[in-house]
Order: structure tokens, then sequence, then C-alpha cells
């Protein structure tokens, strides 16, 4: 079984900091592009940032210079360090893996498009 678990969401105020964890968890071989959406309730969910397996990120304009994406490749985990919050970036957070190989009971399953459940970011004005 493969599943995303995501941590460190909460309540900061504006300026402040926070930074999201997401853990890729079961008995894996390998994970490939991992990232990070967000959604509030009025809009669409939206890209934030993405890491590669070879460490090459990619931000959205809203996040470069203030959000940090990172990885551990030996944790299967990725991490959006996230600073100079603004009130607009309230929104749920969703960690995404683009494709993840697995053993389970002796037998090797490579998926597709997984998402965790996601952490609530609230910045404060």
């Amino acid at each position: 079984q493969v599943q995303l678990v995501e941590s460190g969401g909460g309540l900061v105020q504006a300026g402040g900091s926070l930074r999201l964890s997401c853990e890729v968890t079961g008995n894996i071989l390998s994970v490939g592009v991992m990232g990070w959406y967000r959604q509030d309730p009025d809009k669409a969910r939206e890209f934030v940032a993405q890491i590669t397996d070879a460490g090459v990120s990619e931000y959205t304009a809203s996040a470069k210079g203030r959000f940090t994406i990172s990885r551990d490749n030996t944790k299967n985990t990725v991490y959006l360090q996230m600073n100079s919050l603004k009130p607009d970036d309230t929104a749920v957070y969703y960690c995404n893996v683009d494709r993840i190989h697995y053993e389970l009971g002796g037998y090797d399953f490579k998926g597709a498009d997984y998402w965790g459940k996601g952490t609530l970011v609230t910045v404060s004005s």
C-alpha cells in the first residue's frame, strides 16, 4: 500500500514561515517528480512547485523567491519551505507524485499520479 502523508500546515501571520513535508510510505523502490499544489474553496487547484528525482525544480511565479522545494530521496520525502507568507497563500496544500515504483507481496508495481489528502495553511493579515 502506498500513501502520501503530509504535515506542517497551520496558522501563521503574514510575513511568517511554514515548512510542509510529504512522505511517500510503503515499500518504495523509486519515486518520480514530487510536487505541491494548492486550492482554496473558491478556486481551481493550482500548481505551486515541483522537483525531479535529479533535483531540478520549478515554481509558479507567485512562489519564486519565497518558497523553496527540496527532497530527500533516502526518505522518499519532499519539503516546501514557505517564507514571507501572504494572506493570498491561504489554501489547502496537496502533495503530488507523478509515478511510484513499489513492491507489495513480492511483486513490483508502477503507479501514476498520486495525491495526498492535503494540509491546511492559513495566513492571517
